[in-house]
């Protein structure tokens, strides 16, 4: 899957997102790259570009006041290789992995910690 065809795939995958859920998200953009760069592998402590599927880059909605006016859009990045990579290497669907890593990201962007989607993830 190319660059072109990963982009759209997750533009119609967050399209596709219950209304609820994406209409509450707001001043946020999601960008897709290669690999995360070497500033970002050097803040997330990595040791390989393909360690990382995605990245949430903004002030979570909990913590935005009165102040936060006037900012340029949160991101989420997804990271089109590692995704690829991880859905080859566990028998996944590329659209099942973008989704996830998507709703994830998207997780961070409403405040909650990498611990806490855990735990609602490994719920019944």
């Amino acid at each position: 899957m190319d660059d072109n065809a990963f982009q759209q795939r997750a533009s119609e995958i967050f399209a596709g997102l219950p209304s609820k859920f994406r209409d509450a998200i707001e001043n946020v953009v999601v960008i897709t790259e290669e690999y995360p760069d070497s500033d970002t592998m050097q803040q997330m402590h990595l040791d390989a570009p393909d360690e990382l599927l995605g990245l949430y880059s903004g002030w979570p909605l909990p913590e935005r006041g009165s102040s936060y006016g006037g900012h340029p859009p949160d991101v989420i990045y997804l990271y089109r290789r590692p995704i690829i990579d991880y859905a080859a290497r566990y028998g996944l669907g590329i659209d099942d992995c973008i989704r996830h890593v998507l709703v994830h990201e998207i997780g961070h962007y409403f405040g909650f910690s990498d611990e806490e989607m855990e735990r609602i993830e490994c719920q019944p």
